[in-house]
């Protein structure tokens, strides 16, 4: 604890008007949002890269974004960062009862759709005069595969749900069949919606199949970063430029980094 109090007494410096930096002075909420997304997802590069050095670096940056925001709304009377961590103590009390609950709870032990319904119970008590839905609360800024996918799950959690893979797995050609149509017709608005209807279906796919599709989608692109650069690199060596090679020159080199992959 004396390490946060530290990190408090820094933060508290670093905003002071009078003597800290001009920069951290003249930040808001909206100005340092985008450096909270940031740090989160170099926290997830981190971890990727399994760079646990980097990643003790990283958590610390993602933690200062936490008191950072805490500090500007405390100085604006709103809360402060013992705030912060209390709500996240209480909510983590809250929604684990087979862990923290009754002796009765923590005998029953962990149940299945108890955390959604913890969550909804939530959501009902902070509107209590409107109506709820199990999509309230889903954040607009995550990316928009991950939104997805996290929209599809809420629906999936009341039963609005394919009963199986195979399922889904026919509405991804039926998608995929009014993709072709919206391509023959050359709508571009159309051809947008249905592509927007077939990456959502995918998504739906990816839950049933027991698979994050944010992160299947970051480990193909990475293994096509990986074998375009070795593409790019076979090519140098050849003294080639790989504008230079048509089609069948480029498929070339790409099928040899494939199989190399599959060698490795």
């Amino acid at each position: 604890m004396k390490e946060i109090e530290k990190l408090l007494e820094i933060m508290v410096a670093l905003r002071n008007p009078d003597g800290g930096c001009p920069w951290d002075v003249e930040q808001t909420f909206d100005s340092i949002a985008p450096y909270t997304v940031e740090e989160a997802y170099e926290v997830a590069d981190a971890i990727a890269r399994e760079d646990f050095g980097e990643l003790r670096s990283e958590l610390g940056d993602l933690l200062f974004q936490v008191v950072f925001h805490a500090r500007m709304a405390e100085e604006q009377g709103r809360f402060d960062f013992r705030d912060v961590a209390a709500g996240i103590n209480d909510k983590l009390t809250r929604r684990h009862p087979h862990v923290f609950g009754t002796e009765e709870q923590r005998a029953r032990g962990a149940v299945d759709g108890s955390w959604e319904a913890i969550k909804t119970a939530e959501r009902e008590a902070r509107s209590p005069n409107s109506k709820v839905s199990v999509l309230d609360d889903i954040p607009v800024a995550l990316p928009a595969l991950s939104r997805a996918a996290k929209t599809g799950k809420r629906a999936a959690a009341v039963g609005f749900d394919w009963e199986d893979t195979a399922g889904v797995r026919a509405k991804v050609d039926e998608e995929l069949a009014e993709l072709d149509a919206a391509v023959s017709d050359g709508s571009p608005e159309a051809m947008a919606e249905e592509l927007g209807d077939l990456l959502l279906t995918l998504t739906s796919l990816s839950r049933h199949l027991g698979i994050d599709p944010e992160a299947a989608l970051v480990g193909a692109t990475r293994k096509f970063e990986t074998r375009f650069r070795g593409v790019e690199a076979d090519a140098a060596d050849r003294g080639q430029q790989l504008s230079e090679l048509d089609a069948a020159g480029l498929d070339a080199l790409w099928q040899a980094q494939k199989a190399r992959s599959a060698a490795e």
